[in-house]
């Protein structure tokens, strides 16, 4: 008789999995919550507070960066980024995460790796005050080579409709603030793995492979606390397409993102990657440059909303304004 192991599929090896995975989802259980992990759906009740509550969401995964970190063997952040990347996402809209659910994918489950990543998830839904509510791990032999995961996510957040963010009061004069990120964050990987032959290589006093294994900044908890003091006009996760795509994603009108380079001081790794034979506009259309977050606001308060970030142990910069006429960006 022929069983489904036979086939390459371990439902045991799943079994162990979901088992290992309820320490961490247990941990991010917020109010709404209705049900753990194990249903068919997760349950979230949203609750009161909201005059005209709008559900926002986003998906997104990790990307080529996995390939890095199956090299390493190192897989208890990545799902970091993964929440990260979902999460930052919606709160550009001003949106408050709610719950998050991921989906892993692999060639031969290994029930420790997936409990790894699980782990990070865990611990980017806590630090955006998500609920891990749900998820699917998928063991699919033939299709992902033994040894080969993906990871991706999907988050969901609420705002009344009347604070939703959308770019529609961004006026000419209006000031850009970046927050720094944290790294290369989880974009740009397939050049990254193309110019960096050897991730033991040290940059400063870490190895290129500790650098970039560096997970994505969650600015949950940052934006969040601003938005009760300030009114940010306009909001931007730079990511995937750098600069020149994210920045002007916050415009509603004929508008252009003036940013002055040497406002800040552009990491190390960026660095590396251009000194490889990288073009600096291909580096500023790839990467987020050392800028993982980007505020539109009234100059009036520019001095006001940096002092807030830097009370909240942000790293923060007036990097340039707003200028009527749609060409997108211009860096100077």
């Amino acid at each position: 008789m022929i069983s489904y192991k036979d086939a390459g599929v371990n439902i045991e090896e799943g079994y162990k999995a979901v088992s290992l995975m309820k320490q961490y989802t247990s941990k991010t259980y917020t109010e709404g919550v209705l049900n753990g992990i194990g249903s068919f759906a997760g349950m979230f009740e949203i609750g009161a507070g909201y005059k005209n509550p709008v559900l926002i969401s986003g998906t997104d995964g990790v990307g080529t960066k996995l390939e890095i970190a199956i090299r390493l063997n190192k897989f208890d952040t990545i799902g970091i980024d993964c929440v990260a990347m979902c999460v930052n996402d919606i709160l550009c809209h001003g949106a408050k995460p709610l719950f998050f659910l991921d989906y892993i994918a692999c060639g031969k489950l290994d029930a420790d790796i997936a409990s790894d990543i699980v782990k990070g998830v865990s611990q980017g839904c806590v630090e955006s005050g998500a609920a891990l509510i749900g998820g699917e791990t998928a063991e699919m032999p033939g299709m992902y080579k033994e040894g080969d995961y993906d990871v991706a996510g999907f988050a969901v957040g609420i705002a009344d409709k009347a604070k939703i963010i959308d770019g529609s009061t961004i006026a000419e004069g209006d000031v850009l603030i970046g927050i720094a990120s944290s790294g290369v964050h989880s974009n740009g990987y397939s050049l990254v793995r193309k110019l960096v032959k050897d991730y033991n290589e040290k940059l400063g006093e870490k190895t290129l492979g500790e650098i970039l294994l560096e997970p994505t900044r969650i600015y949950v908890s940052t934006i969040m606390s601003l938005l009760k003091e300030f009114e940010i006009k306009g909001m931007a996760h730079v990511t995937g397409g750098g600069f020149y795509e994210n920045i002007p994603r916050m415009f509603k009108g004929d508008f252009t993102a003036v940013v002055k380079k040497d406002s800040y001081q552009v990491p190390e790794i960026f660095k590396y990657l251009m000194s490889k034979g990288v073009a600096e506009e291909q580096m500023y259309n790839t990467y987020n440059m050392g800028i993982g977050f980007v505020l539109a606001v009234d100059k009036s308060i520019v001095k006001d909303v940096l002092k807030a970030l830097n009370d909240l142990n942000e790293t923060a910069y007036e990097i340039g304004y707003v200028q009527a006429g749609g060409v997108g960006l211009c860096l100077k």
